[in-house]
């Protein structure tokens, strides 16, 4: 059902999904890896993939069986004829290498100086609130020197 939905069949997971109803496989595994499939193949492609998802979590709970079989099926057809991308997923797959690496601090212009002795020693200086900015889009640093700048997220 997850292949033929991320190669975007909406048959082919329609045909696996009343295999494993007929097999009787539990609903909420089979929502949950609708859930999951919603973030890591769909992603910001749409992201109202991941509500519908969830709102089938949540039928499948409040209507159960049988009528919950018309949600899923909605949710299967919905997800496999949405756009897809991994882009959020494989940028959290790069992201967590370089998180392995060490834990280095943040860098001081992003810390909140909540104190005076904090302040002293230079917690939020040359800090750009985003919103005082057009578009609320500024260029900054925010990664730790010993990483460096990176663009995990690509289009």
């Amino acid at each position: 059902m997850i292949k033929s939905m991320r190669d975007s069949d909406p048959n082919g997971a329609l045909y696996w999904l009343a295999r494993m109803i007929e097999s009787g496989e539990d609903p909420r595994f089979i929502v949950r890896r609708m859930v999951i499939f919603a973030s890591e193949d769909i992603g910001n492609a749409d992201f109202r993939a991941l509500l519908v998802a969830n709102a089938v979590a949540h039928a499948v709970e409040y209507v159960g069986f049988p009528e919950a079989q018309i949600n899923l099926a909605q949710g299967v057809v919905c997800l496999a004829t949405a756009k897809k991308s991994n882009a959020s997923y494989t940028a959290l797959l790069e992201a967590k290498k370089d998180a392995q690496k060490g834990s280095f601090g943040v860098p001081l212009h992003l810390r909140n100086a909540v104190t005076n002795l904090m302040k002293e020693l230079g917690y939020g200086k040359n800090y750009k609130y985003a919103h005082k900015f057009k578009g609320a889009k500024i260029k900054q640093k925010h990664f730790p020197k010993e990483i460096g700048e990176k663009k995990y997220y690509k289009l």
